[in-house]
């Protein structure tokens, strides 16, 4: 496309009444890609506000010959809501929920409606939104339409074309209808009556290949679905246009069908010696009349424990395969009793029920599968592509089989679970995408291969994910050439151009066209990680983001973080994956021109390195260290921003005020001084400027009398707390020494390198860490415990410390050897923590320690002193050097308004705050007014009590 026409239809959108429309590069490129293989760059975003802003965009298409794609939450699998023309994004405005009816159990909402909004909404009539795809937090109505999305209670509740009561829908000719009026002899002549006449029409000279072809099992989901046009199926429109993938019309509203919520579900889990086995019980389970019954790879839960360690698996029955099994009741004995009689009939190895926090911890696995699945048990990373078929459930142990032959013949592995109830499997394969363009002919060879085998199953390429760029070549390896012709005239019929999402199902773009993975260049080169999962490539690193968008849920619950700054602006450039978009372009060059790109600083600039996507993200992104490596490229011995010397380098700045910090402070407070100060530094004008202690903990220490005797341990003392915060550091030495240990100190002042890390200066954090590692020499010989009691801090010398120096064998010892306070505690079995019986409040697990310590310990040690503490979710908005930088501030206080400062308000008075973060506690004093206190001053103040 010239400039000129791209101006023009920029020009003629906002003319159209569009209000907003954005062609940045930074924009095209967080839109390149949903959660497929695939990247397609458009020419325009645009986010319409209401419909008919739709109507306009629809005609200027049609004008200009442009094409459009709808698209929801962009968490399509198959490259259904990426297009080369104009991309309307419905989430982002039109996403409400209109109007719940609970007499007649439905539900009117707009198309970018989030799933889970439409049961929330419903939820207070005891009602729900039936179809629950994995991303049922963060998809959209419209996708769900467009795909036709089933989720793992479809076999209770339906697939959404079985939910859907009517639609408003517009076709590219301009065409707006609604569908759903029972009988067409009341329609008006018009052109919606043409257009029905015309496809009653074709239905009927297609009647014999329609019905032997279409709807012969639940899950048939590819290709258009047929069979709902047919007279004895009511020649249902509404139905018919569930799964078009929005190439036959725009959805601009749809009233659906809610379902009654059970009121107690038990889980039945059922081992079995291997995948294909569970697949063959699934028959004689089905008459039990299930809400789900999922497959689940065994291998899949070592992901999850390897990952986020032991805790975070429930026990599990013996088996290299399992089968979660859901059933109701009207109370929770009834539901366990029904899975009681369900096992009788599994012939499983071994059985477990399950109900309340364990079952939902292991649906949080199922639901992860997508993600936790990207990489296989060997480490490669894997990718869909071929992660969606489904069989007749009679044929699905014998599918498995061959499929698991077929992966052995082609080399490739993967990790299989998905829908059994229903016979759809889905599956990542490692496919070698990343070894060049040549590979992607072994991607396909292996999917015409699996089509042809599901085809000999009488099976569907699609079992809910839809067609899109992933299957539509494949389709007449299950449908025959007259069907295929029925596809195309169907779509002259609706979209006589092809403008809306072109190369999907009709006249579709080869299978192996336009794949993201194999265009992207490495980057191995002067990196400042090691990045040593992932070959040492930040390419390979970035492309662990393959567009699941659970950065794009509401994560503020107290097991979630991901993505702050995304939850403060609801805008996908500050989501995760938006910024995975952008660094994924960045190794592609063709949009996005290396490090200093404009759009690579700009999707960056409200990442807060909170680190919660290292632990959240199911793929293991880890956009924190992305963000300070691609720092560390743009300004690799250049000058920098002055936040970054102000900030980046507080450790010299606290060292240096240590030696007149009341002058230091005396001079900060003066107005005229700390606001030329704050301009200088890069820091935003409504922040404090911080307060240095008049004595150091270090300080403190050192003219301590000595204790004699008891366990040597090593604290080790990180900036904050020597130079801001030394109470907490007194605290956590009375507390250990409580506990029988020796406090040791290193004997020089060194630092983790954090606000060199945060800032990407990598080349001074190293040094600040080899200083670092040589001071903690004589402890790590001695075999000390270290112990840290800044998060943040401490999560560096758990994690940081070994990606920046793998080659130093100290940096692992030193990983070993870390812990936090609460970890350390527990593990001394000849203390016990003094009594917290009274003590009520919040907690505001940092960061850093959410996504690297864990908190579990924490929880743990407080619960069995009898304290009563509700851990927060998300961030407090600080993070860092983030909130106190020019132009962070706004959204900095947005973050803290998402949980935390809502949880402080809402506890009763007189509540303990817990926060171990400086940042935190930093936070809660500016912007909440509220004091924080650290854990070792909680337990040491109960101490000093009980004496």
């Amino acid at each position: 496309m010239t400039s000129n026409a791209h101006r023009e239809l920029v020009a003629a959108l906002r003319s159209a009444g569009i209000g907003e429309v954005d062609d940045s590069t930074r924009r095209r490129a967080e839109y390149s890609s949903d959660a497929s293989n695939y990247r397609i760059v458009p020419r325009v975003v645009i986010f319409p506000r209401h419909a008919d802003e739709v109507l306009g965009a629809v005609a200027v298409a049609r004008r200009l010959g442009i094409p459009f794609t709808s698209r929801g939450g962009g968490t399509s699998t198959a490259g259904n809501a990426v297009g080369a023309g104009i991309v309307a994004d419905f989430s982002r405005h039109l996403n409400r929920v209109l109007e719940i009816d609970p007499e007649s159990r439905t539900a009117v909402v707009e198309p970018g409606a989030i799933l889970d909004s439409v049961t929330l909404a419903a939820a207070a009539h005891g009602l729900r939104y039936g179809p629950d795809p994995s991303t049922h937090a963060r998809a959209t109505i419209g996708g769900s339409l467009g795909n036709n999305a089933c989720g793992s209670r479809a076999l209770a509740y339906g697939r959404t074309a079985d939910n859907v009561v009517e639609l408003d829908v517009l076709t590219a000719e301009g065409l707006r209808f609604r569908t759903g009026q029972p009988e067409r002899s009341t329609w008006r002549p018009g052109p919606e009556t043409r257009l029905a006449d015309e496809l009653d029409a074709l239905v009927d000279s297609r009647l014999a290949t329609i019905r032997t072809e279409f709807g012969r099992f639940a899950r048939q989901i590819s290709g258009y679905s047929l069979e709902h046009l047919l007279p004895e199926n009511g020649r249902d429109l509404g139905r018919f246009l569930v799964g078009t993938e929005g190439t036959l019309a725009v959805v601009l509203g749809a009233t659906v069908r809610l379902v009654e919520a059970p009121q107690a579900v038990a889980l039945a889990v059922l081992g079995y010696p291997d995948m294909p086995s569970a697949a063959d019980a699934v028959l004689g389970l089905l008459p039990h009349r299930p809400v789900a019954l999922e497959g689940m790879d065994a291998r899949l839960i070592d992901v999850v424990r390897a990952r986020r360690g032991e805790a975070a698996v429930p026990p599990l029955p013996r088996g290299a395969g399992w089968l979660f099994v859901e059933t109701a009741g009207s109370t929770e004995a009834e539901a366990r009793a029904a899975a009681e009689k369900l096992i009788a009939d599994a012939g499983c190895l071994d059985s477990a029920i399950v109900t309340g926090a364990p079952a939902r911890a292991l649906w949080r696995i199922r639901e992860d599968g997508a993600g936790l699945g990207g990489r296989t048990p060997g480490g490669l990373p894997a990718w869909p592509g071929w992660e969606d078929a489904a069989v007749p459930p009679a044929r699905l142990g014998a599918y498995l089989r061959e499929f698991e032959q077929l992966m052995r013949a082609h080399g490739v592995d993967g990790l299989a679970y998905g829908h059994f109830g229903e016979g759809c499997v889905h599956a990542r394969i490692d496919f070698p995408f990343a070894d060049g363009p040549q590979r992607s002919r072994a991607f396909r060879a292996f999917v015409v291969d699996a089509a042809q085998l599901v085809g000999r199953h009488g099976g569907s390429m699609s079992g809910e994910h839809g067609d899109g760029r992933a299957r539509g070549e494949l389709l007449p390896y299950m449908y025959s050439p007259e069907a295929i012709e029925t596809f195309a005239q169907v779509k002259r019929l609706f979209d006589p151009r092809e403008l809306l999402n072109p190369g999907v199902i009709v006249h579709p773009a080869a299978v192996d066209a336009d794949l993201r993975v194999p265009a992207a260049r490495t980057l191995r080169r002067d990196l400042g990680f090691a990045y040593p999962h992932d070959n040492g490539d930040l390419s390979t690193a970035v492309h662990r983001c393959v567009g699941v968008g659970k950065c794009r849920a509401d994560s503020t619950a107290a097991d979630g973080v991901m993505c702050p700054s995304y939850l403060a602006t609801r805008d996908e450039k500050d989501s995760t994956r938006g910024r995975a978009r952008v660094l994924q372009e960045l190794a592609n060059g063709s949009l996005v021109s290396g490090f200093k790109d404009g759009a690579v600083l700009e999707s960056l600039d409200l990442c807060l390195s909170c680190k919660g996507c290292s632990s959240d993200c199911p793929a293991g992104v880890d956009m924190a260290t992305y963000k300070a490596e691609v720092l560390y490229q743009r300004y690799r011995r250049r000058v920098r921003p002055p936040a970054h010397y102000a900030l980046g380098w507080l450790p010299r700045w606290a060292r240096l005020a240590a030696r007149a910090p009341r002058l230091v402070n005396g001079v900060l407070r003066r107005p005229a001084l700390a606001a030329f100060a704050k301009r200088a530094g890069g820091i935003d004008a409504r922040r404090p400027l911080p307060q240095f202690a008049a004595r150091t903990f270090r300080q403190w220490f050192a003219g301590r009398p000595a204790r004699v005797g008891g366990t040597p341990v090593l604290l080790w003392v990180d900036t904050f707390t020597d130079h801001f915060s030394p109470e907490v550091g007194q605290a956590a030495v009375r507390v250990l020494e409580d506990a029988g240990y020796s406090v040791r100190i290193t004997e020089r002042e060194v630092c983790c390198g954090l606000t060199w890390i945060s800032t990407g200066q990598l080349d001074g954090a190293k040094k600040q860490l080899r200083a670092t590692l040589a001071a903690l020499e004589p402890a790590l010989g001695a075999g000390m415990p270290i112990v840290g009691l800044e998060p943040s801090c401490t999560a560096v010398l758990r994690s940081d410390v070994a990606e920046l120096l793998p080659a130093d064998p100290r940096a692992e010892q030193v990983r070993a050897a870390t812990r936090t306070l609460a970890e350390l505690l527990a593990a001394t079995p000849t203390w016990s923590p003094p009594r917290l019986d009274g003590v009520r409040g919040v907690a505001q697990p940092h960061c850093h320690q959410h996504a690297v310590l864990g908190w579990q310990a924490d929880a743990a040690l407080l619960a069995s002193a009898g304290a009563q503490i509700d851990a927060v979710g998300g961030c407090c908005g600080l993070a860092g050097n983030f909130g106190v930088e020019r132009g962070h501030y706004d959204v900095s206080v947005a973050v803290a308004e998402t949980a935390l400062l809502p949880a402080v308000r809402a506890a009763d008075p007189g509540a303990v705050v817990l926060a171990d973060g400086f940042s935190c506690r930093t936070q809660l004093e500016q912007v909440g007014n509220t004091y924080g206190v650290h854990l070792a001053q909680l337990l040491a103040d109960r101490l000093e009590d009980e004496r």
